[in-house]
């Protein structure tokens, strides 16, 4: 077996971290941090840490540099090999930052999203090492089909 890597596993609240949370199994044998919204959500992934972060979308764009904070602070805590995410905006602020470090990184786009990509997730090619999403109708060059996590 390889080596554990250390993976950040985040997602902003709702059926965001729902899903994150049913790609669990991919991860299994391997040193994982979650982070999210809202500290309630420990409880969903004990005895794993929980690290929390402000949200921010398009409708509150001044959050930014908030967001912006408490993610660096998140990456220099976990310093991550991996970060996987179902979205949305904070998780695409965190895969820009690491971007120039060589960290792998997925970005899956939330089943919600049926006939276009999610706006984060039509950015996430700039950033990610890898974008899929769950609809094969969406699958395009640069963005894959590997199923759906529901």
């Amino acid at each position: 077996m390889t080596k554990p890597k250390r993976i950040l596993a985040i997602a902003s609240g709702g059926g965001h971290f729902v899903q994150l949370l049913r790609l669990r199994p991919a991860w299994e044998g391997h040193s994982v941090t979650y982070a999210t919204v809202h500290a309630a959500s420990a409880v969903d992934v004990a005895p794993a840490p929980l690290l929390t972060f402000r949200d921010v979308s398009r409708a509150d764009w001044w959050r930014l540099p908030l967001t912006l904070w408490d993610m660096a602070a998140i990456l220099l805590k976990v310093r991550p090999q991996v970060i996987v995410t179902t979205g949305a905006l904070p998780p695409l602020v965190a895969m820009a930052l690491v971007k120039p470090f060589g960290v792998r990184t997925l970005w899956v786009d939330s089943i919600a999203n049926s006939e276009v990509l999610s706006g984060s997730g039509r950015h996430a090619g700039k950033v990610a090492g890898q974008v899929v999403t769950q609809w094969p109708q969406l699958a395009e060059p640069g963005v894959d089909h590997w199923g759906s996590v529901l």
